[in-house]
């Protein structure tokens, strides 16, 4: 059984909450019992803060992406847009299976995933906080400090993985006050099983994205292969479909507006805990800045693959993942205009400051310390974004990893920088392998000219120091492309394991301009290392009095996401986006037929429609909307990352799953309004009916295991 130590009280939440906010760790649901029962969840408090025991042993994560398992065969549920670069990695123009989508009728067409596509199954974590900060003194330095607290998470991280079967990870929580060691055995052979066609998985594109009413089925499955002796194992005919301890059971009951709904899943990052100085440097500076750059960017990839079917799936999933950043950003500054979410922490903010100050024996320099922590933290936060616009462009890339990389395996592997080390060349080798499927020459020389182009008129503050006299002029671009073998996958991983003087004498273009480069790339991580560990040693303070000015108001308390396995809550609920306007919870496939146009991204299937036409519902009919329900919204707290996280009833089972929020919740990143914060999740039913009506997935649907309501007589 899965343990977890016992944390002091300040960590701990009140019970007195009552808001649907908040993305618990595991083992902090038994100090929820009562906002479990007022839900209406009914599986014990203890039972979900086990990671052993169903149904947390059945939940786990993909790259950036939740998911659960379905079958003791390894299937694995998750959105239609997780598993998009699988299905764009076996897709071309004579076989496009983003826009036909794939289904394997047996094990052996079952595609492979690609080393990008892996499956984490979490089994064991551990407070290791004592450990991360044994030797950490007051009077260290800010890159001391950094140094001392990655050593000692390099060594735990090794410790762990003693056994080659699992990858580990020592993430911090509360921004440095605690560290846990998370345990996952990471699974590498992952195929593709079945996704829909496009045009059922990504029903309104863009447009609709972040929008409610919203007709997706943002679902695909994939399945994971282990070894015979049931260990990871590296892609191969001989692996055999893992052999989950737990599976989701499938609940086609469905629900109604007031049910109750637990998720569980992998946030990625909130920032609910920031100052108010910092969201006005994102809401005014960096944010617009990223929404500018991310279109720029967007533009010039449409204008090089335009009349190119080839090069156009080849960039479909880069262009897919952007979109969707820019449009994110794009509501939160949005949402910063329609609600002064900086000024409600100016409040709050006024408030902590005048209870920290009659605190006896705490720190008087502690704020002023934080304030300017912070307010270098978002100075260079602007070089870090120069420098990120400078690079753009796959090759460039590649060249500056593969020349890290030949510095850092000069060192013990135990001093080597963090995503270096020999744990992490996997990993690279995925990275550079992935331009496979996703580069074209032309598409990235244009990217990196145009770049170039916009670097130059960055305001100064986000130019990076010493850097501007080593870039190439734009009219130099060309020239590289003709003079670098980076292009060739081949050619590109044959420099894994080179040493740096031999790529230091290459006349590859973008080897030598990686090497220009290296010192002053080195000169910003140093600056970095040094205000990460000034932030890591006044933020933890800071947070531990927020956590007990919170306590003191008998408010919830728990980590911002940090792409760690959490569980929130919520029920089924309608929201109002202005006076005047309620968007009930549900849409139905009659919304499909209603925004159906005929041209993309509002082209559904002619089979689908026929479908609905003839209203072939059957028992995925709903007996109160008199149809089949496609999307649903509930209260519980999401974010990035929840993407494909499993959406359950009271009793556990799988009844939809999340892929989405309305685009005024965008903001509940860094402030939860219980009001409209509202997420967007596919209903089951849908996808059974899909599977059952328009794409006869019967395979599919036979290897699950699946509740199907009561039928009236």
């Amino acid at each position: 059984m899965l343990k977890y130590l016992v944390l002091p009280m300040a960590l701990i939440s009140a019970a007195a909450a009552q808001a649907d906010e908040g993305q618990w760790q595991p083992y902090q649901l038994p100090q929820l019992k009562s906002e479990l029962k007022r839900v209406g969840i009914t599986i014990p408090a203890e039972k979900l803060a086990d990671l052993s025991k169903h149904p947390m042993s059945a939940i786990v994560a993909l790259p950036g992406c939740s998911a659960s398992f379905v079958s003791p065969d390894g299937l694995v549920v998750s959105n239609h847009h997780c598993a998009y670069g699988a299905i764009q990695r076996n897709s071309t123009p004579e076989h496009n299976y983003i826009v036909d989508g794939y289904l394997a009728r047996t094990r052996a067409e079952e595609l492979p995933g690609g080393p990008n596509t892996l499956v984490y199954v979490t089994d064991k974590v551990e407070n290791v906080t004592d450990r991360v900060l044994k030797g950490v003194t007051a009077s260290m330095s800010g890159k001391q400090r950094h140094d001392a607290v990655e050593k000692a998470v390099k060594a735990l991280i090794a410790e762990c993985e003693a056994d080659k079967s699992y990858r580990c990870s020592v993430p911090a929580f509360h921004r440095g006050l605690e560290y846990y060691r998370i345990r996952q055995m990471m699974i590498r052979d992952v195929r593709l099983v079945y996704a829909p066609a496009d045009m059922i998985g990504n029903f309104g594109g863009d447009i609709d994205n972040y929008e409610w009413p919203r007709q997706g089925g943002d679902y695909s499955f994939l399945r994971a292969y282990v070894g015979k002796d049931g260990r990871p194992a590296d892609p191969s005919p001989d692996n055999v479909p893992y052999h989950s301890k737990d599976f989701l059971v499938v609940s086609a009951a469905g629900l109604k507006n007031g049910d109750p709904v637990l998720l569980a899943g992998y946030p990625g990052r909130t920032s609910r805990y920031k100052l108010p100085s910092e969201i006005r440097a994102a809401r005014d500076s960096a944010y617009p800045a990223k929404v500018a750059e991310i279109q720029a960017d967007l533009d010039v990839i449409a204008a090089a693959v335009k009349g190119n079917a080839a090069a156009a799936v080849r960039y479909a999933s880069v262009d897919k993942s952007m979109n969707n950043v820019m449009k994110k950003t794009q509501g939160l500054l949005d949402g910063f205009a329609r609600k002064d979410i900086a000024a409600i922490k100016d409040v709050q903010d006024a408030e902590f400051r005048a209870w920290y100050a009659k605190q006896p024996g705490v720190s008087k320099t502690l704020l002023a310390e934080l304030d300017a922590a912070i307010a270098a933290d978002i100075a260079l936060a602007d070089e870090e974004f120069g420098y990120s616009v400078a690079t753009t462009g796959d090759l460039l890339k590649s060249a500056a990893t593969l020349y890290r990389l030949a510095r850092e395996n000069a060192k013990p592997d135990a001093e080597r920088e963090s995503g270096y080390q020999q744990r992490d060349l996997t990993f690279i080798k995925a990275r550079l392998n992935r331009l496979e499927q996703s580069y074209v020459g032309s598409v990235d020389q244009a990217r990196f000219a145009a770049a170039l182009q916009r670097y130059a008129r960055l305001p100064k503050s986000m130019h990076v120091a010493g850097m501007d006299a080593l870039l190439p002029a734009v009219d130099a671009v060309p020239a590289m492309y003709g003079k670098t073998e980076l292009g060739d996958t081949a050619r590109r991983l044959a420099w894994v394991g080179k040493d740096a003087a031999t790529i230091a004498t290459s006349d590859d273009a973008f080897l030598q301009l990686a090497v220009k480069l290296d010192d002053v790339t080195e000169s910003l991580k140093e600056r970095r290392k040094e205000l990460d560990g000034n932030l890591e040693r006044v933020i933890p303070q800071y947070m531990q009095a927020v956590i007990a000015w919170k306590k003191s108001q008998g408010k919830p308390v728990y980590p911002d996401a940090n792409s760690t396995l959490r569980v929130t809550y919520g029920t089924v609920s309608p929201y109002s986006p202005k006076d005047g306007i309620t968007k009930g919870p549900f849409t139905t496939v009659e919304g499909i037929v209603e925004k159906h146009t005929g041209k993309d991204p509002f082209n559904a299937p002619q089979k689908l429609l026929d479908a609905i036409k003839a209203k072939r519902y059957g028992q995925f009919k709903d007996p109160v909307l008199g149809t089949v329900p496609v999307d649903f919204l509930t209260s519980a707290d999401t974010t990035g990352g929840n993407s494909g996280s499993a959406v359950m009833n009271r009793n556990g089972e799988l009844i939809g799953l999340n892929f989405d929020s309305t685009y005024e919740s965008i903001t509940k990143d860094w402030y939860f309004d219980r009001d409209i914060t509202r997420a967007i999740h596919m209903d089951i039913r849908y996808m059974l009916w899909i599977m059952s009506e328009v794409d006869h997935a019967d395979n599919v649907l036979k290897e699950m295991t699946i509740k199907y309501p009561a039928q009236k007589k």
